[in-house]
């Protein structure tokens, strides 16, 4: 459980910013996802030819997850799976070794190029930069019924990479998302440009070393 010291910096920072984005934070993101999508992008449309190329389907995939104040939208990701890898219309986390996973797809899960299609999330102002991961609706009913204080995460913008992503490997349970919503809601609760900046350092050494990965 988060210490109490934590959850009330939480409870003051929704009451002070009532679901909205400071402005330092926008412009921030704005220039940092600009800067990165056109430094990348022929990276990007390498791996956009790669995965046409490794198994049928589209180039992106589009799934639903929730956002800030529980809004919903549509995140973009590199496909990495099979066109058929939730056949069944069932959600299911990726399992070490997952044999939906296409050879591409390895790949960019493994360098964390899957992810980089969220910039565009970033500019729509859908996402941050830095944040909470999103979860998909279906995770998200189930956890605010198991773990308490779990909607709080949803008092600011999910992000590509987080303060859970740098110091939590992959999670794919429900002891999982208890432990990493430790480290969500001490963003939420400290917040600020030298946090991000360190998840910022902190995230290239974790893609350099392909650390957690799945």
């Amino acid at each position: 459980m988060p210490s109490a010291a934590v959850l009330g910096a939480v409870q003051t920072y929704e009451k002070d910013q009532r679901g909205t984005v400071p402005y330092p934070k926008k412009i921030t993101d704005l220039l940092l996802a600009s800067t990165l999508l056109l430094t990348l992008l022929p990276l990007m449309l390498l791996v956009a030819l790669a995965i046409k190329c490794d198994s049928p389907g589209p180039v992106f995939y589009r799934q639903e997850r929730v956002g800030l104040r529980g809004r919903r939208f549509a995140v973009l990701k590199f496909r990495s799976m099979r066109q058929d890898a939730e056949a069944d219309g069932r959600p299911v986390w990726a399992a070490a070794q997952d044999h939906r996973i296409t050879r591409v797809g390895r790949f960019i899960r493994w360098a964390r190029i899957d992810e980089l299609p969220q910039l565009l999330n970033v500019l729509r102002g859908e996402m941050s930069v830095i944040g909470p991961r999103p979860e998909r609706p279906y995770f998200v009913e189930q956890f605010n019924k198991l773990i308490p204080s779990y909607d709080d995460r949803h008092a600011v913008l999910p992000g590509i990479t987080g303060w859970a992503q740098v110091n939590y490997p992959y999670g794919a349970s429900l002891e999982d998302a208890r432990e990493k919503l430790r480290y969500d809601l001490y963003y939420v609760a400290n917040c600020g440009c030298r946090l991000d900046l360190q998840i910022l350092l902190a995230t290239v050494r974790v893609v350099l070393s392909g650390k957690g990965a799945r």
